[in-house]
């Protein structure tokens, strides 16, 4: 065959040289591309995760470096009841504070996907908690939550006459929990809102109008047209929301330190306690590591819910 008959792309690539040729390799074109974001993950991510396991495994000290003690930080773990109250009140603080944030993200995301005047503002407005940095939002509610100078006790007892003193919200244990709670809910819900409101408008409005002709309520649209049509996402965005919660540091340390008499501590904040500010890093490694199973199990829960759902859908559909 001779060079004119050749096709046109071929007859190009001969005439390059090797190096665009390589370039033109479509896998090392991807590998190329992947590297900077695989290399910065493997910097800023999988060294400090190794380190930590590692450290978790010996009796380091700011200062001093430790041996190898295998398995004696955990067993020390498993008879501390602080460390016991740090794993009871991180999943009852990401399990309440999801519910609520779910609930009210959910309910939030479908008035937004309605029609109303000015309602691109009115979104922007909604993403206001979630942009404005942790420490902020953890120090207006600091002040919200203050005994003496709290908006709350004042409209309590000065306007509204309900109480005759001030509420001490940070004084007691669970008080003090439920108000860590309530601080997250409301820095969570527009993550929540907005991701539910990119699903929800991905649902096409014929299937709603079917469903109105053939008489089905609100209640019923929303049942069998909605959530199942939402549950890919409801399942992404619940995975992130459980690891968010679960890891939180910065609310719950910038409001309370982990008290009252380390009543709020998560698992995040005693690492920080014990490893940082009190210089055992092997110990404080380990409470960290100690958090992977809860946060591996919620993955695997939301994957393979998703999984489930998706078979059944193949299901139905065959």
């Amino acid at each position: 065959m001779s060079v004119t008959t050749l096709p046109s792309r071929t007859l190009a690539l001969r005439q390059q040289g090797w190096i665009a040729r390589v370039f033109d390799y479509k896998p090392f074109l991807i590998v190329m591309c992947l590297t900077p974001a695989i290399g910065l993950l493997l910097v800023f991510l999988t060294y400090p995760l190794g380190l930590g396991i590692w450290l978790a495994f010996t009796d380091t000290t700011i200062g001093q470096r430790g041996i190898y003690i295998g398995l004696e930080n955990f067993q020390y773990l498993l008879k501390d009841q602080l460390w016991w109250n740090a794993v009871f009140y991180s999943i009852f603080y990401t399990a309440v504070a999801t519910f609520g944030k779910f609930a009210l993200g959910f309910w939030l995301a479908l008035l937004l996907n309605n029609h109303f005047p000015f309602k691109s503002l009115v979104r922007a407005i909604v993403l206001l908690p979630w942009i404005v940095p942790t420490v902020l939002s953890a120090l207006a509610f600091w002040w919200i939550y203050d005994p003496q100078f709290s908006i709350i006790s004042y409209l309590l007892v000065d306007v509204l006459h309900l109480r005759s003193t001030n509420v001490d919200f940070l004084g007691s244990p669970w008080p003090a929990r439920f108000s860590l709670i309530a601080a997250n809910i409301w820095r969570g819900i527009p993550f929540v809102a907005i991701s539910l409101l990119a699903g929800l408008q991905t649902i096409s409005p014929s299937l709603y109008e079917a469903a109105m002709l053939d008489g089905a309520t609100a209640w019923q649209r929303f049942r069998y047209i909605t959530f199942p049509m939402m549950m890919p996402i409801l399942a992404i965005v619940m995975t992130f929301s459980i690891i968010f919660t679960f890891t939180d540091f910065q609310l719950v340390y910038a409001i309370t330190r982990g008290g009252p008499v380390n009543s709020t501590h998560l698992l995040a904040t005693l690492a920080f306690q014990r490893g940082i500010a009190g210089g055992e890093l092997g110990e404080g490694a380990a409470i960290a590591v100690s958090m992977i199973p809860f946060l591996v199990f919620a993955t695997l829960f939301s994957y393979f819910g998703l999984a489930r759902r998706k078979w059944q859908q193949g299901e139905a559909n065959d």
